[in-house]
């Protein structure tokens, strides 16, 4: 394998094609932010997806994004289930609007995360 400017190449007929090792990857497997985080960057920052890729970082950055938005979620839904006064007392009364409560408390928190860490980086 000839090695030329910058980097170990392999000839393929004419052209010679760079051979490049992917990074060794942890056990973090990718969560949901992660994976809207690529999708993103996939079809709206191409040059940015690109990038990551043949840096190879991709994969610590999707990380990263997923473990911060996790992070985020755990602290963002209980802070607005205590000022929306969303408790056990409310469970044990009225189970379903709590349900209600959680789930629009969620689906806010989301939001906030998704616009914050995911869509606009």
């Amino acid at each position: 394998m000839p090695i030329l400017k910058g980097g170990i190449y392999r000839q393929v007929g004419d052209y010679f094609i760079p051979n490049l090792i992917l990074p060794d990857d942890s056990d973090y497997q990718i969560g949901k932010y992660g994976r809207l985080r690529r999708n993103y960057l996939k079809e709206h920052r191409k040059i940015l997806y690109t990038n990551y890729v043949v840096e190879g970082t991709l994969f610590k950055h999707l990380s990263e994004i997923d473990q911060a938005c996790n992070e985020r979620m755990e602290i963002i839904v209980p802070a607005m289930a205590r000022q929306e006064g969303v408790t056990e007392a409310l469970k044990a009364a009225d189970q379903m609007e709590w349900v209600r409560r959680k789930n629009s408390i969620h689906s806010r928190a989301e939001e906030i995360v998704l616009h914050e860490l995911v869509y606009d980086q």
